[in-house]
C-alpha cells in the first residue's frame, strides 16, 4: 500500500509553514482565492488553425496541458498537507467530473489524468479521449465503473446505520494514508487539482471549496469565454476572455507563490506553441519578461 496514494515527506519545511500548518490543521479552513480573468485570443487562434489541419483539440485539452505544465515548473503545487506534514505527490495527476451525457439525469464519473513528463496537448487529448470513451461499454450501452466510481454505488445505497460508520473508517483511514488502493484509484480527491470547465455547459467560473478528504489542495473551475473590449495603451480591441476560479490551500505556498503561478498560466495561454512541448520543460518567466 503506498502512502496517501504514493507520496514523499517534504524536508526542510520552515518553521513558519509548520506553524501554519499547526495553527489550521484542516484544509477546508485554509483556503484561499484568486479570481483572475485568462486572455484566450491566441489559443483561440492556435485552436482554429489546427482544427483546419485536422488536429481534433479543444480548449479543455489546452487548460489541462498548460496546468500540467505550470505544475512541473511550480513544484509547491503538488504539495499537500496530512496529519500535520507537509508531502509531495509521486505523481502529477489531474482531474475532473465528466457527465456520461449532458442531460440532468446523467450519471457522473470521476476522471483522473496522469500528466508524464514527455506529455503534450496532443497526447493529453488523447489520454482524456480514451479516459471518457472507456466508461461507455459500445456493445451494450452499460456505463462501466472501477475504483472510487464503483465504490461509491455501493456504499452511497447502504442504509444510515451501516453507511455511517463505514465512511467514518474510510475517513480514519486517510487521515492515516493508509486508505485501500481500491478507494483511491479513479478517485479525483487523491490528485494533484482538481479542475471543472464550467464554460461548458455555459457557466461563470466558481470558488468551489477544498475538502479534508483525500490530498487535493488547489481546486480550479474555467467560465464562459466571451468577447470582451479592453484598452491598452490608449487603443481599444476586442479579446477573447475567460474568468477563472483558482482555490488553494494556503499551507503549501505562499500567495506570492501562487500569484507567479498564475502568471505562468497566463503566459502559456497566451503562447500556446508552448503546449505543443514536453510538459516537463522548464520555463524561465523572469527572463521571458
Amino acid at each position: 500500500m503506498k502512502k496517501y496514494g504514493g507520496a514523499r515527506r517534504v524536508k526542510n519545511v520552515t518553521g513558519m509553514a509548520q506553524i501554519s500548518i499547526d495553527l489550521k490543521p484542516n484544509r477546508s479552513v485554509s483556503d484561499v482565492y484568486i479570481n483572475q480573468k485568462m486572455d484566450l485570443t491566441n489559443l483561440s487562434k492556435f485552436i482554429e488553425k489546427k482544427k483546419k489541419s485536422g488536429e481534433n483539440i479543444t480548449y479543455f485539452h489546452a487548460f489541462l496541458t498548460a496546468i500540467g505544465k505550470t505544475v512541473y515548473n511550480r513544484p509547491k503545487l503538488n504539495y499537500f498537507v496530512a496529519n500535520r506534514h507537509l508531502w509531495e505527490h509521486d505523481e502529477i495527476v489531474l482531474s475532473f467530473v465528466a457527465k456520461v451525457s449532458f442531460d440532468d439525469h446523467s450519471e457522473e464519473m470521476m476522471v483522473m489524468i496522469p500528466i508524464e513528463k514527455n506529455d503534450n496537448i496532443y497526447a493529453l487529448g488523447e489520454k482524456i479521449k480514451k479516459k471518457t470513451d472507456s466508461f461507455r461499454n459500445r456493445k451494450t450501452g452499460s456505463i462501466e465503473k472501477a475504483g472510487a466510481n464503483s465504490a461509491i454505488d455501493t456504499l452511497g445505497k447502504l442504509p444510515n446505520i451501516l453507511r455511517v460508520p463505514i465512511v467514518g473508517l474510510f475517513k480514519w483511514c486517510d487521515k492515516k494514508g493508509i486508505l485501500p488502493s481500491s478507494l483511491i484509484e479513479d478517485n479525483l480527491y487523491y490528485s494533484t487539482m482538481i479542475l471543472s470547465n464550467l464554460g461548458s455547459i455555459g457557466c461563470g467560473a466558481i470558488h468551489h471549496n477544498i475538502t479534508d478528504f483525500g490530498n487535493s489542495s488547489s481546486l480550479l473551475t474555467m467560465g464562459e469565454i466571451r468577447d470582451e473590449e479592453i484598452i491598452e495603451d490608449g487603443k481599444k480591441s476586442t479579446r477573447k476572455m475567460c474568468e477563472w476560479g483558482m482555490n488553494f490551500d494556503e499551507r503549501i505556498a505562499d500567495g506570492y507563490y501562487f500569484a507567479k503561478s498564475a502568471d505562468l498560466l497566463q503566459y502559456l495561454l497566451s503562447n500556446p506553441e508552448e503546449l505543443e512541448k514536453p510538459v516537463s520543460e522548464k520555463i524561465n518567466l523572469e527572463e521571458i519578461r
